[in-house]
């Protein structure tokens, strides 16, 4: 059983695609001390010369997306002969699509990263996010797909990042001891979903972020921001004012950014569906 692994991820586009999978991969093993070298945008036999010399210095498994025939022909021979395993990872899904289309692929790389419609609705997000972050610009906030809600520290703001990713127009708001939310929260247009954490959990964060920006000597007194009491009279607050009005709460102390972020479109799409499918109220008696 092998203890170490030298997985070469080779792409002529960003690599994303294969960073994700090697990720989803790797997470199956314990133990495993994996090493990823990343070769992303190849299109030339010159880019290609350099990823053949790092995968014969340092032998693995090699993951590949190359649409173009002559370079994937070289790799595929390369890995043949020095005997490492090669897996272009995207064949099967291309296979079944185009037999079931009855189409040819184009063959392009990077054609995912065209500047298209998606690709400036993605950057439109990313601005609203930067601008409505933490309770800022409260009057356009009307216009997200969806609110975020929190105490200090719960992640909304990097969940709000990965979201605008997706083309999500995220806005957050911040839950605060003593201070009541903004009004627009009242009735508000859109879905809102409250995120919370354990209470261990958001205390380290927390103390790690006093210490980055105070030095240790804050970060070890115990102020009202880490207090173990106060912080969980704090949580508990904000779970009852999201039970309170009906807001959905996502835990995000074992949760990934991304699989947050997935859990909020899954809540947002089931708001739209209730709004749809909302009876329009009966005239009053």
């Amino acid at each position: 059983m092998r203890d170490r692994l030298d997985l070469h991820l080779v792409s002529d586009a960003t690599g994303e695609t294969l960073n994700s999978l090697a990720r989803a991969c790797l997470s199956q093993f314990e133990g495993l001390l994996a090493v990823q070298h990343r070769w992303p945008l190849i299109r030339s036999r010159f880019q290609l010369d350099r990823v053949l010399a790092g995968i014969e210095q340092e032998p693995g498994p090699v993951l590949f997306t190359l649409t173009d025939r002559s370079l994937r022909g070289e790799l595929e021979a390369f890995c043949s002969r020095l005997g490492v395993p090669q897996v272009s990872v995207l064949d099967p899904a291309l296979d079944m699509l185009t037999e079931y289309v009855g189409a040819r692929v184009a063959g392009k790389p990077g054609r995912q990263y065209v500047m298209d419609a998606d690709y400036f609705r993605r950057i439109d997000a990313m601005h609203f996010v930067l601008a409505h972050d933490d309770g800022q610009g409260e009057a356009g906030i009307t216009e997200a797909d969806v609110i975020l809600v929190g105490v200090s520290r719960s992640s909304k703001t990097p969940t709000c990042f990965y979201l605008a990713n997706r083309g999500v127009k995220a806005a957050n708001i911040p839950l605060v001891p003593g201070i009541e939310p903004p009004r627009l929260l009242d009735a508000p247009p859109v879905p809102v979903v409250g995120l919370t954490i354990e209470v261990n959990a958001l205390i380290e964060i927390r103390r790690h972020r006093l210490k980055v920006i105070g030095g240790e000597g804050v970060a070890t007194s115990e102020t009202a921001y880490i207090d173990p009491e106060l912080v969980k009279a704090e949580l508990l607050a904000a779970r009852r004012l999201c039970a309170a009005r009906g807001w959905p709460v996502v835990d995000v102390t074992r949760r990934s950014i991304e699989e947050t972020a997935t859990t909020v479109i899954q809540l947002m799409e089931a708001w739209h569906v209730r709004q749809r499918t909302a009876k329009p109220a009966g005239p009053a008696p």
